[in-house]
């Protein structure tokens, strides 16, 4: 095997990779220790985006397509088991995978698309929660808007706990889901006969259309990227041993949380079924369904174990939306920012059309927008399927661990299964948004040809090309910056003073590097008197005579130790002073202190090094002088 494990992941998640111990005593404490990941990732496949399917589906068919439900839970566990081995195995996560495997131009535009789905994804979870918090409190819709716009800042707060932490934070949001649903059925009284008999496959072609839409909704692209990334949280040995020991727990894992996942869809196709289709009633919206449980089952708290569940999947589904996107961008771009900036800018592009529909046309339209954010991520799903297919199935990339004979098989007709089904559901809505508007057509078509021709690339290029070896999980340009390193000689550094007892400090440490580099101090101090902002020099104050006397003493002192000094006295805001002094006397260095105020500190005292150190080029080094930090300096020697 020549793989070699990352051990410093490139992106802002560093501070999770390999931060959870797996070296427990005894097979089920290793178990729990590998668990987590697969959780995040499940809360994907109960999304809000997918109880629209759910509920058309019991409604209209009962319990017959309960089987379609299990069917597209076993691809989901396929792919899933597949994208924690590439993490595991080569240190790469899927999106990173694609930038090493592609050119810029085709990973530019995969970013593109899984950017898309992601937003898609977003949009899903937000009208989840909007419709939850209408339904539990009343809540107008948009107003709703505001509040998800703020929700997932305090879920980035979570983010920083730790991931032991998250993971247990979302773990209760999915027993909270599936607890509600427990309810739901306790109310519905099923028929359990029906519901075996659900698991027999059969399907006529009035229900295709929906059994094309279970399937479509179940696998979401978004959480392949996810998968791949988070189970390198888990300080997994860089052996053949340890990894093979990660990748079967990781396949429990995936298998007991996916199961979770599907026990909760099924709910609410049983739900559905046990409600409405036995009573006659075709729902195929969710602010319909609520309104109908409490009439029909003679209770209230159907529908407010209803609600709970749906904002309960609106919010888990955001906190690994966020991650998602932080994995995606970073991943196929090398760009990193701040999780808020991130998440602020897939909240934004979620809340857009989300605020501009129900604005203009209410309840009526966040069912409609909930369908389009599905088609869109059916558009993406092979995206990311085909690569991770591929990937895994190389020995370059894998070794011992890439997929056998049966498993590329399966994966195959994992991949054709949902690509078909994805492109007729895409097809077909396409068909539904263009009757009538054919100039809308017409812009869709270049669109649909241009996708499939990439699509068409990824898939069949590998098979006639030999794939490349990722000798190693960490990318890094370690040689190009070090072949750029210089050593400096510094002539002349300036010093900035405050008349203070700080200034003894900072003096030591610009006379350290002065000595080092045999270069000349050059001490500066700026007069900043109320007097001095008006009249500037020709100001004339006990305050400003003292600074003179001071500045000139001080440097006669350093220079009895036969260390060149000069002197700059300037008038006016500190900060603006001492940048016109490094340009104007041409420092190639400059010291200065610091108190080390915080938050409101700054509000009062000022923010002079923040201000200086973005207004000049050349190197600074800042000195804290705050009380409890400072220790006596020695006599200059």
């Amino acid at each position: 095997m020549n793989q070699i494990k990352n051990t410093s992941k490139e992106n802002n998640l560093n501070q999770l990779e390999n931060s959870v111990s797996v070296k427990k005593r005894g097979w089920l404490r290793r178990l729990f220790a590998f668990a987590g990941p697969a959780y995040l990732v499940s809360v994907g496949y109960m999304d809000p985006g997918n109880w629209a399917t759910d509920i058309e589906g019991g409604a209209r068919f009962g319990y017959t397509l309960i089987w379609v439900l299990l069917m597209s839970n076993i691809m989901a566990i396929l792919l899933q088991t597949l994208s924690a081995r590439l993490g595991i195995v080569t240190g790469y996560d899927l999106a990173q995978g694609c930038r090493k495997e592609y050119s810029k131009r085709l990973s530019f535009v995969l970013w593109v698309l899984a950017e898309i789905a992601i937003a898609a994804c977003d949009l899903a979870e937000v009208l989840g929660t909007i419709i939850g918090l209408n339904l539990l409190f009343g809540l107008p819709l948009l107003w709703g808007c505001v509040v998800t716009a703020f929700d997932t800042f305090l879920l980035l707060a979570i983010q920083r706990l730790g991931v032991r932490k998250m993971e247990a934070f979302i773990i209760m949001l999915i027993s909270t889901i599936g607890i509600s649903f427990i309810i739901e059925i306790f109310f519905a009284q099923p028929n359990w006969s029906g519901i075996a008999s659900g698991f027999i496959p059969h399907l006529d072609s009035s229900a295709l259309y929906i059994a094309i839409g279970i399937i479509g909704a179940t696998v979401m692209p978004h959480n392949l990227y996810l998968h791949s990334s988070l189970v390198q949280t888990r300080a997994v040995s860089n052996t053949h041993t340890g990894k093979s020991e990660a990748c079967k727990f990781n396949l429990i894992d995936s298998a007991i949380a996916l199961n979770g996942a599907f026990f909760v869809n099924a709910a609410i196709l049983i739900m559905a079924a046990a409600v409405f289709h036995s009573r006659g009633l075709v729902v195929t919206e969710i602010q319909e369904a609520h309104n109908l449980l409490a009439p029909i089952l003679g209770t209230s708290i159907a529908p407010i174990a209803f609600g709970i569940a749906l904002v309960a999947a609106g919010q888990s589904s955001t906190l690994t939306g966020t991650i998602s996107g932080q994995i995606v961008m970073e991943g196929f771009l090398n760009i990193k920012l701040s999780p808020w900036l991130r998440r602020l800018i897939t909240r934004g592009l979620a809340l857009l059309p989300a605020v501009i529909v129900i604005a203009l046309t209410g309840n009526e339209g966040t069912f409609k927008l909930l369908i389009f954010s599905q088609v869109v991520l059916s558009l993406q799903l092979p995206f990311a399927i085909v690569p991770l297919i591929h990937f895994t199935s190389d020995k370059k990339k894998m070794g011992n661990f890439s997929n056998p004979l049966l498993v590329k098989i399966l994966a195959w007709i994992v991949a054709i299964i949902i690509i078909a089904l994805n492109f007729k559901l895409v097809l077909d809505s396409i068909v539904g948004w263009t009757e009538g508007r054919s100039w809308l057509f017409f812009i869709l078509l270049p669109l649909m040809l241009i996708i499939s021709a990439v699509l068409a690339y990824i898939t069949l290029v590998p098979f006639f090309k030999l794939g490349t070896t990722w000798t190693s999980g960490i990318i890094t340009s370690s040689k190009d910056v070090a072949s750029r390193i210089q050593t400096k000689r510094y002539k002349n550094i300036g010093v900035a003073i405050e008349h203070g007892d700080g200034d003894a400090i900072v003096i030591s440490e610009a006379l350290t590097l002065a000595k080092l580099h045999n270069a000349k101090l050059s001490l500066i101090h700026i007069v900043d008197t109320p007097g001095t902002m008006v009249y500037g020099s020709d100001e004339e104050s006990l305050h400003s005579r003292e600074d003179h006397a001071y500045i000139e003493e001080l440097a006669r002192e350093i220079e009895e130790h036969d260390l060149p000094v000069e002197t700059t006295i300037r008038y006016g805001n500190p900060s603006e002073e001492i940048v016109k002094s490094v340009k104007e006397e041409g420092y190639d260095f400059l010291v200065l202190g610091s108190h080390g105020h915080q938050t409101f500190g700054d509000l009062f005292f000022g923010q002079t090094v923040e201000s200086v150190r973005h207004s000049i080029k050349i190197p600074i080094m800042v000195v804290r002088t705050s009380r409890d930090n400072r220790e006596r300096p020695q006599r200059i020697k």
